[in-house]
């Protein structure tokens, strides 16, 4: 009963009785369903990375730890409360997030160079955002209640890409769109910061970059004596990182004295300009409590905004339109930095963990009133300078913060904005792209560097947002571009000579091969006639499977003639798509016919079902032409699941039977039934050899079924030598070479019975 009801099925779904043996779905399951707890207690585990290096701390560790971790801090706090200051927030705000930046990120980092706190670019973001709700709904929300929010939301947003292990989303924006992004953002920070080193003000320095520039020049003559503070502040900074690096030079035995005393830099500058602060503005507050330059004033001690944060629906979705840019700047500039460190100092890191490790910190921060923190290039690559040796040195960062969060805060007063404008730039000016490191996207990708240019244009012209939408949205266009127009060759046959060993060996390359490639003189043997080898070198999908078809039909039809003589044939019986030429009769005589087309598939990765069918148009088409069957061999094949799909429409077992109207995605239930036309509507018959001699047809199967099939591997064990390919699908092979000798094995095969039909 249950074999009957099978069989009702296998009819009902066109499925044959003897199946060639394939991968299946329960494969698969079974694959990633083995051991379920120990992958449950592996995925828990890698949620806390310092499991794995805790019981391994040591002294030896500590004391590099100890170093950088301070060093770190002493720089954190200058830039945090200077970052603040872009995101247009209380400079207090800048160190909640620093301390929850670096003493978090210990516990989940899988990199031990990456330091989390403010960054300029996720700064300028924020203040963007805080703009944008400001202008929507005036005097709603604050602005520390606006970033509190969408570190929050962002924040969940992060960590579940991380928990879902959705890490490899960020590889779809390339190394020329980020540092475009970021070269764009720096000029923009660096343009909204120079009002603030000159004194300047009077206009709106969150409008695009060029026109805060040029606002700026125009103003220069209303300059104030900040300029005086915020200058020094700039060409001390610039001087003291000269000096250190020349005499770093000039005495390699001291350079690691000149690296930290220039690494202090940002703090003895602060410490100078807010001692310079303070003996001239002390007494000259005017009478409405107003001083002479901008200072920072009152910076509350500890942390004032403790608790739970207060999330509005309403500012969620005021601030909805705003969500994308910031998600993405959060973790892209993060996994960019963390990779680099791990590539330069021989690790690796965890792209899903580490965006776990910013959600969780940003999260968390909410608790402390912080704003978005995410990975800092310039402090990340200090931390790594200095010595550090695990992610614990984070915590000595946090004991900084600490320090100045309950200790400094009353000479926080009078540090002076234009010497944190100062340190901005500073800081920022690193960001832009070098004349070398352009020249190199130049120099490997012309098209990338045009996206390079396009996302800092964009950036400098309009918003950040539109920087970041613009080199995303640019990439994923190339991608896509490059995905459905990939590059394919014919191929031929170069025969290579080893003259230390007195051995050769056959190789396939284009007939025509490129001359920046290999050398134009070489001489490229084509495959036996009727034989065509071509070569894709994508994946075999939906957006590039009909190029495929049409590269290898028209090369057919080029260079092979017509299997039916079509010289006699009148206008009225030619199909209606074929005009004739006066030179068919001269075609024919001087072209072969088509037997075999071998693809090679070791560049293919996947194919979909829209690429079976156009494989199984494309054997359709050249079989018509050719008015006999035509052999496919299949090289390379990289993947079961490939071969499954493969041996679904009917290729690599050897019948040398087909439809010409076979469907394997039809566009409607009984599609052949309703659209083909009684010209085309019967299948095509097996014409190679006599049309009355099936024995003839299947002596000619078995012998290409042997003559694919001959390599052998040798026995594992006891085990006897068999076939390198499975016998059940005799047409695929293991490399081209052994494709195209089957191929032509079958065109000598198929050559001989016509000859013997014919007499």
């Amino acid at each position: 009963m249950l074999s009957q009801i099978k069989k009702a099925c296998q009819r009902i779904v066109g499925s044959s009785e003897e199946e060639v043996p394939v991968i299946t779905p329960r494969d698969w399951v079974e694959k990633i369903a083995d051991d379920p707890a120990h992958r449950v207690v592996n995925y828990l585990t890698s949620l806390f990375p310092i499991l794995g290096w805790i019981t391994r701390y040591n002294l030896g560790w500590a004391s590099g730890d100890i170093i950088a971790g301070l060093t770190v801090g002493i720089v954190l706090v200058p830039q945090s409360m200077s970052y603040a200051q872009i995101a247009t927030l209380p400079p207090e705000y800048g160190l909640y997030s620093s301390f929850v930046g670096v003493l978090v990120y210990c516990f989940f980092a899988t990199s031990k160079d990456v330091s989390i706190g403010p960054v300029a670019v996720m700064s300028l973001t924020v203040a963007q955002i805080i703009k944008h709700v400001n202008e929507s709904h005036p005097d709603v929300w604050p602005g520390p209640q606006i970033a509190t929010t969408v570190a929050f939301i962002c924040g969940f947003i992060v960590l579940g890409i991380g928990l879902l292990h959705l890490g490899w989303l960020v590889e779809f924006i390339p190394a020329p769109a980020v540092s475009g992004f970021m070269t764009g953002s720096a000029l923009n920070i660096v343009s909204g910061q120079l009002p603030g080193l000159l004194g300047i003000s009077g206009f709106d320095t969150r409008a695009a970059t060029f026109e805060v520039f040029i606002n700026t020049l125009k103003a220069l003559p209303r300059a104030k004596v900040d300029a005086a503070f915020g200058i020094t502040g700039l060409v001390s900074l610039y001087a003291i990182r000269w000096a250190c690096d020349r005499l770093s030079k000039r005495y390699p035995s001291r350079a690691r004295w000149f690296f930290f005393l220039s690494v202090f830099r940002n703090a003895f500058v602060i410490v100078v300009l807010t001692i310079a602060s303070w003996l001239y503005t002390r007494d000259r507050k005017s009478a409405d409590g107003k001083y002479p330059i901008k200072i920072l004033q009152e910076v509350p001690r500890g942390f004032k905004h403790l608790g739970q944060p207060h999330i509005d629906p309403e500012l969620v979705k005021a601030l909805a339109s705003e969500l994308p840019v910031a998600t993405i700047i959060l973790f892209l500039e993060h996994i960019a930095i963390s990779k680099s460190f791990g590539r330069v100092n021989g690790y690796k890191i965890d792209p899903n963990q580490e965006l776990i490790a910013i959600g969780v910190t940003n999260t968390i921060g909410t608790l402390f009133g912080a704003y978005p923190a995410t990975g800092s290039f310039s402090r990340s690559a200090l931390q790594s300078k200095s010595g550090v040796r695990s992610p614990a040195s984070g915590l000595f960062s946090a004991v900084v913060v600490i320090v100045a969060l309950y200790g400094l805060t009353p000479a926080f007063f009078w540090i002076p904005t234009a010497a944190l404008s100062a340190v901005i730039i500073h800081a920022v000016a690193d960001l832009v792209a070098s004349p070398r490191q352009v020249y190199s996207f130049w120099r490997v990708s012309p098209v990338e560097f045009v996206i390079w240019v396009a996302s800092v244009l964009v950036t400098v012209f309009a918003t950040i947002e539109d920087g970041i939408y613009t080199s995303v949205a640019a990439s994923l266009a190339l991608l896509l571009i490059r995905l459905a127009r990939p590059r394919g060759h014919f191929l031929g046959r170069v025969t290579l000579h080893n003259q230390n060993e007195s051995s050769s060996r056959d190789v396939y390359i284009p007939l025509n091969p490129n001359k920046f490639l290999m050398n134009p003189h070489v001489k490229v043997y084509p495959p036996s006639p009727g034989v065509v080898v071509y070569r894709f070198e994508e994946s075999f999908l939906y957006p590039n499977s009909s190029l495929v078809n049409d590269a290898i039909v028209d090369y057919v039809k080029e260079h092979t003639r017509r299997g039916r003589d079509m010289t006699g044939v009148k206008s009225g019986d030619r199909p209606w798509n074929d005009p004739g030429r006066n030179s068919d009769a001269e075609d024919n005589s001087e072209k072969p016919l088509l037997h075999a087309i071998v693809l090679d598939f070791s560049a293919v990765s996947h194919i979909d079902t829209t690429g079976v069918q156009a494989l199984i148009d494309t054997r359709t088409e050249v079989e018509r032409w050719a008015d006999h069957p035509v052999e496919f061999h299949f090289a390379t094949i990289l993947s079961p699941w490939i071969r499954r799909a493969l041996v679904a429409g009917g290729f690599g077992v050897g019948t040398m039977t087909t439809h010409m109207h076979e469907e394997i995605a039809p566009v409607t239930r009984y599609h052949d039934q309703y659209i083909a036309d009684p010209q085309h509507a019967d299948p095509v018959k097996v014409a190679t050899g006599s049309a009355g001699d099936p024995e003839a047809l299947n002596h000619i199967a078995q012998v290409s079924v042997r003559s694919s099939s001959e390599a052998t591997v040798e026995p594992i064990g006891n085990d006897a030598a068999g076939p390198m390919m499975l016998p059940s699908t005799p047409f695929f092979h293991l490399d081209v070479a052994t494709a195209v000798r089957a191929a032509e094995g079958g065109v000598t095969r198929a050559s001989s019975f016509m000859e013997i039909a014919k007499e």
